[in-house]
């Protein structure tokens, strides 16, 4: 009798393997604090600290560091020039690519020589990247957790309070860093209300796929980690804290910290839950 063993790895048929680790949760998240980043750097007119003047700077290289994430998860390392041999205007992917590749010279050429035309030019972009953060996901509709379009917007929210929350852990003006805490609020509560749209969604329209899904977050195996690191330690208690900071004046670093500990819970979370169920 001949016996014939059969090792199957196919990640979409087998639920437990993981199609996305580590890298990609650090280049969704460097890319949206560089998103964040160029929203930010354009839409200051005349910053004042020396700080500020190069926060733009900091836009390439987290982004540097996110596509080195990226080159690492690529199982065919020396085919990463495909990526711009075309632009397949139904792909994600290939806008993607070039969007990332126009990131470097606005945001130096903003950095050098700053008008008003590149201001514009880099919130465009940012906005681009860091909705794109999302659809990237939300492409992937056989998960259930990325099917929503809400990603797109919630990742985008998310990219600009950490970019703000960083911000307000720099040496800059009393009058920038209220500035930046005031936005960083606004950019919080955008993502608290974008997340509880895609909860809703998820349950209304995603069927009982959906629905299985929003389990996950509400009694199923991510609700610990999610409500504790993304909702409490990422919004709830920043929010809380930097409303005590904006009436007493006393620059308090431990909101901007747990924004940017929240930032990358969420993407950690959400990449993770997306495999964990069809």
């Amino acid at each position: 009798m001949t016996e014939l063993d059969v090792f199957r790895h196919t990640p979409m048929l087998d639920p437990a393997l993981h199609v996305w680790g580590w890298q990609i949760i650090v280049y969704l998240f460097l890319g949206g604090l560089t998103a964040g980043v160029m929203i930010i750097a354009g839409l200051q007119k005349e910053p004042v600290s020396r700080a500020a003047r190069l926060f733009i700077f900091i836009a390439p290289l987290a982004l540097s560091l996110g596509m080195l994430a990226l080159f690492l998860d690529l199982e065919y390392k020396l085919h990463v020039f495909r990526f711009y041999t075309a632009l397949r205007v139904t792909s994600p992917m290939s806008w993607g690519s070039w969007i990332l590749l126009l990131i470097y010279p606005v945001t130096l050429l903003l950095g050098f020589r700053p008008g008003d035309r590149l201001r514009k030019i880099n919130v465009a972009l940012g906005a681009m990247l860091g909705a794109y953060t999302g659809v990237l996901l939300a492409t992937l509709n056989a998960r259930a957790v990325w099917s929503s379009l809400f990603l797109a917007p919630l990742f985008l929210a998310s990219g600009f309070s950490a970019a703000a929350a960083l911000a307000m852990l720099l040496p800059v003006t009393e009058e920038e860093r209220d500035r930046f805490r005031r936005w960083d609020v606004i950019a919080m509560a955008t993502e608290a209300v974008v997340l509880a749209l895609f909860f809703l969604d998820l349950v209304s329209a995603g069927g009982a796929r959906g629905r299985a899904a929003a389990a996950l977050f509400f009694g199923g195996p991510y609700t610990a980690v999610f409500w504790s690191l993304v909702v409490i330690a990422g919004m709830a208690v920043p929010l809380l804290i930097e409303r005590i900071e904006s009436r007493r004046r006393i620059p308090i670093v431990l909101a901007p910290l747990l924004v940017l500990i929240g930032g990358l819970s969420l993407r950690w979370i959400f990449v993770l839950a997306g495999q964990s169920a069809l």
